[in-house]
């Protein structure tokens, strides 16, 4: 089969990154989506004509709110793209439909539009649906031919499948071979360590959040919500709260890298701040969602360790700044002014000096201080689109993705924006469909990092990898390029398992693995069976609030866009010798695998060099 066309790569503008997060960028440094479609799309029929007439008025003074929301309706195209009905008499042809992105891909955007949207050679509509838009979206004609036009430069300028890696093997190849290997984590890397994530349905913590009460499990990481009532986060913050002391084999598959000279960059979606326990070397490490690692204040910005509000976070109690308070401001004079809506229990935010009250002075309040996780409504720090566009972006030879299902911009884009030609691994534990990775390795990141290192004659020395740890690797029907990863059964995996079916006849017996007895999956925390790495007190349950809707009719909406990992609490160690999450999320960690470890995680962690 022929490669398909490779476009050449253009440097990437760093607005195209900044657009998702509610920036107002400078529109003169963006992509040519716009002025593509709007240079192409003019000789349509009349009611086309004066769409395109007031989109290309509107065009000047699009607003970062206005382009963050075109590409959250492009993204969620493409996570779900509109199918026609098998039987549907007026959809398009497979063939044909296949036939004009192959023409897309062979003539390029700008002349694609000429031929088949000012011509109108194809009904609008219709032709939306090559592109995964459904005809019925309840949208005029304006603006769905501007999203049509922006989803055509999309898929060209998509990704293509690298059709000469396919294989582990090759993957292994390419690891040896590499010298500047780009890495993109997400949570998977870290569940091995019984941290949950934020999206597995019935476990993760948006999950909780919604059954509180509160509209999306999104509100309680909304800034304009911490602003109001800063609260709301610290009554749940506690359950989030990074306390291990361990690392993952994923980590550790990271730091050889580095050691190797092979680490370009690690770019970890996680606020775990686990990186740095590994021994990522800063300079080599973005947290594009921040961490627990530093706190702010939000009246004056100081910067101090995220140890020092750790005690009011566990405490449940809103944590004030110790700057403020010692260097309080004099007491200004005020004139009285009525208020529509007072503040909120009080809290100053970092954007307001004035005062609520009607007194004639104003009292300064000490500012709250925020764990320097980047919440939603806040921008990324400029460290990660310099560090993408001006440093990696021109010479990574490899790009890694692992733990992450690629959902949250801009960390989801970062693939489309890299050169062609550069090789993508995707490892997690289920496949994607909106990125075109090379090879696709399924299964939990800490069993395919150990795989790829042995396949590829290195050594991965981890206190979770037992010596008889092995893997058993199958391709993946009608796909040449995902491969399933499982570990092998061992002898004392089979011995375990044994004893669990005893157990679950109605015998209670010991567990072989430790001495401590086996716990059901369900009596143990949360319904889920606990990892043995979870030691320490049993976790505590969330506390009941109020749901966010019901205050002062406050409902805040996130936007769709960064997103904090979130860190598990301690739960008791026993356990039996299936360690199972039927989630369906990525992840590393599992069954047998951490059934022969139960001695080995119970000696304290190696001192750090």
């Amino acid at each position: 089969m022929a490669d398909s066309p490779v476009a050449p790569h253009v440097a990437t503008p760093r607005s195209q990154l900044k657009r998702k997060h509610g920036e107002v960028v400078d529109r003169t440094a963006d992509d040519v989506a716009n002025e593509v479609a709007a240079a192409h799309v003019t000789n349509g029929g009349a009611e086309d004509q004066s769409a395109l007439q007031e989109r290309k008025l509107e065009d000047d003074e699009l607003s970062g709110e206005d382009a963050s929301m075109f590409e959250d309706i492009l993204d969620s195209i493409e996570l779900e793209p509109y199918v026609a009905a098998t039987d549907d008499p007026t959809a398009l042809r497979p063939e044909l439909m296949a036939g004009l992105r192959k023409d897309l891909r062979r003539i390029g955007p700008e002349a694609f539009i000429e031929k088949y949207v000012t011509s109108r050679k194809i009904p609008t509509r219709l032709l939306g649906t090559v592109f995964g838009i459904d005809p019925g979206v309840g949208i005029d004609s304006a603006w769905y031919v501007r999203v049509l036009c922006l989803a055509i430069l999309r898929a060209y300028h998509k990704r293509q499948k690298l059709m000469q890696y396919n294989t582990i093997d090759d993957a292994a190849n390419l690891l040896r071979e590499s010298k500047n290997i780009m890495v993109i984590t997400g949570a998977g890397i870290s569940t091995s360590l019984g941290i949950p994530d934020f999206r597995s349905r019935g476990t993760g913590f948006y999950d909780k959040i919604r059954a509180l009460g509160f509209e999306s499990g999104e509100d309680v990481f909304d800034i304009h919500m911490f602003d109001e009532d800063p609260s709301i986060f610290y009554s749940l913050a506690g359950d989030i709260l990074p306390d291990q002391q361990r690392y993952t084999p994923t980590h550790a598959f990271i730091k050889l890298l580095q050691d190797k000279g092979k680490l370009q960059t690690n770019y970890t979606q996680n606020i775990d701040n686990l990186e740095e326990l590994a021994g990522i070397d800063r300079a080599r490490l973005i947290q594009c969602h921040g961490s627990f690692a530093t706190a702010s204040c939000r009246k004056c910005k100081v910067q101090v360790s995220g140890q020092a509000i750790f005690a009011d976070i566990r405490a449940k109690r809103v944590a004030l700044c110790k700057t403020c308070l010692q260097n309080p401001p004099a007491p200004r004079p005020q004139k009285k002014r009525k208020h529509s809506k007072p503040r909120k229990n009080g809290w100053e935010d970092s954007d307001d000096d004035e005062s609520s009250s009607s007194t004639a002075y104003d009292i300064p309040q000490p500012g709250v201080m925020k764990p320097d996780i980047t919440f939603f409504g806040e921008q990324l720090p400029d460290t990660f689109f310099n560090r993408f566009t001006d440093h990696d972006s021109p010479t990574v030879d490899l790009c890694l993705v692992i733990g992450t299902s690629l959902k949250v911009a801009p960390v989801s884009e970062m693939a489309n924006h890299l050169p062609q030609n550069i090789p993508h691994i995707f490892i997690s534990r289920e496949p994607i469909e909106h990125v075109n990775f090379d090879i696709q390795l399924l299964g939990d990141c800490d069993y395919v990092v150990y795989e790829l290192c042995r396949r590829a004659g290195w050594e991965l020395r981890h206190e979770m990898i037992p010596e008889e740890f092995r893997v058993k690797v199958r391709p993946v029907e009608e796909f040449s390029y995902r491969w399933q990863v499982k570990p092998r059964k061992s002898k004392a995996a089979a011995v375990a398992a044994a004893d669990s079916e005893t157990v679950g006849s109605g015998r209670m017996l010991s567990s072989r693995v430790g001495s401590s007895l086996a716990v059901p999956p369900h009596e143990s925390a949360g319904g889920r069976t606990p990892s043995p790495l979870r030691s320490g007190p049993a976790c505590t349950g969330i506390p009941g609030t109020t749901s966010p809707s019901s205050r002062n009719g406050y409902s805040p909406q996130a936007p769709k866009s960064a997103t904090p990992q979130i860190q598990g609490r301690s739960v008791p160690a026993p356990m039996t010798s299936k360690t199972s999450n039927s989630n369906g999320s990525s992840g590393s960690g599992g069954d047998t695998f951490f059934a022969l470890l139960q001695q080995s995680v119970s000696k304290p962690p190696p001192p750090q060099p």
